[in-house]
Parts: C-alpha cells; sequence; structure tokens
C-alpha cells in the first residue's frame, strides 16, 4: 500500500510565519516518500532474505521514525485547519478538568512537557482503556509513544517548527504561538 501526503489548508497563523508552516509541510511529504520508499526496499530485499537480513532489519528500525514523522504531522497540521476556536464544551474539556482541576492548570502542565530539553513531541493521548488522558514526551518521532492510546493533541518541538521565527531560546513564544492558533474543535472531535 502506498501512503499519499494530505493536503491541509492552514490560513496565515499569528506568531507562525507562512514559510515555516510551508517548510514544515514539505519535511511532512518527506517523511510520506520514505515511508513508501522503505516499504518497498523491504519487499525487493526480502527475495533474498539470507543476503539481505541486516538491511532489512535496519530499514524496520527506520520504518518506525519515518511512520511516526508522516503520522504525527497529520495529527499536528490537522490542527491548524481553519485557525483558532475555543476549546468547546463537552468530553475533553470535562475530562481535562477532572484529571487537572482547570484547563489553565492542565496547559500549565503541557506547556512544562513541551519545553523538554531535545527534539520531540508533547503529546496527549486518551487511554480508552482508564478512560483517562495521558500526556507525555516523545523522543523523536517515535521513542516513547504510548502503544494503544489515542492521539488527541501533537505538538511539534522540533526546531523546524519554529527556528525560522524563534531562536532557540523562545520555545515558549512558539509554544504560546501554537495554542493562539490551535483549532480546539478539531482536538475535541477526536475524543469520541
Amino acid at each position: 500500500m502506498k501512503y499519499e501526503p494530505l493536503t491541509f489548508v492552514i490560513p496565515e497563523l499569528e506568531g507562525i510565519s507562512t514559510d515555516t508552516i510551508n517548510n514544515h509541510l514539505s519535511l511532512y511529504q518527506g517523511y510520506v516518500k520514505h515511508v513508501n520508499l522503505i516499504q518497498d526496499k523491504i519487499t525487493a530485499y526480502s527475495n533474498d532474505y539470507d543476503s539481505n537480513a541486516f538491511a532489512i532489519a535496519e530499514m524496520q528500525r527506520r520504518l518506525g521514525f519515518e511512520f511516526g514523522g508522516m503520522r504525527n504531522h497529520e495529527y499536528y497540521f490537522a490542527q491548524l485547519e481553519g485557525g483558532y476556536t475555543e476549546l468547546p464544551e463537552g468530553t475533553l474539556k470535562t475530562k481535562i478538568e477532572n484529571q487537572w482541576g482547570s484547563v489553565d492548570n492542565w496547559l500549565q502542565r503541557f506547556r512544562q512537557i513541551a519545553m523538554t530539553r531535545g527534539v520531540g513531541w508533547a503529546m496527549l493521548y486518551y487511554d480508552a482503556h482508564t478512560d483517562q488522558l495521558v500526556q507525555t514526551w516523545v523522543d523523536e518521532q517515535h521513542i516513547g509513544q504510548l502503544a494503544d492510546l489515542n492521539i488527541i493533541l501533537a505538538l511539534d518541538m522540533w526546531e523546524h517548527s519554529y527556528m525560522r521565527d524563534y531562536v532557540s531560546g523562545e520555545k515558549g513564544k512558539y509554544i504560546d504561538a501554537f495554542f493562539a492558533n490551535l483549532n480546539w474543535e478539531v482536538v475535541a472531535g477526536r475524543l469520541i
């Protein structure tokens, strides 16, 4: 199966430049391209597995990184389509308030996660087994992704998502800009 890059209609954003978004979208398209390339190579090399076992194993390792990059970005860009909306009343808001006391308390903790040193993602998940929200840091694109949990909110904290607009010491300004442009209705719609 071949993956095709999704198309996102992202309006002009406050605090995140069109140049940054366009560059970021091209990186996303690269992830899609590499997922397809790796899958094609694994298939081709599998015809002579004994001679290609090492190469296949290394490509399998790389597939997790590239696939994570593809899928994480799909969540990220979808959250920016349509522009900012308020967090609607409903399941997500209620769960955030029940678990953290208020949306502001949750946001403070999520911002702390996003400020983690290194490259990766701040993620908010839903755990259907326990009916609760879980948030964590994911290194790179894939290390630390929580198994069997649904991504509700994905914040890209790789430098490519903000370094055209902010210097490395201004990650907090990028996080503010992200939330100033977040379409909360898209995010809340992921919690069914």
